[in-house]
């Protein structure tokens, strides 16, 4: 099982030469975000679809 350094420095490997820090740190940011969201779905912390849709109508009143 790779570290999270480990997996940072193959997701920059994986960009094009040409990646400025802008670049970089947004892929680095995607990646946590996707990987909280990955343990939360883990952990059962997630809703239905119906209550996603409730709470949304909400927001747009």
């Amino acid at each position: 099982m790779n570290t999270i350094k480990q997996d940072v420095i193959e997701m920059i490997r994986g960009l094009p030469d040409e990646a400025d820090y802008d670049e970089i740190m947004a892929e680095i940011y995607f990646r946590q975000k996707v990987d909280k969201s990955l343990k939360q779905i883990d952990q059962g912390k997630t809703i239905s679809h119906q209550e996603a849709r409730e709470r949304i109508s909400k927001w747009l009143q």
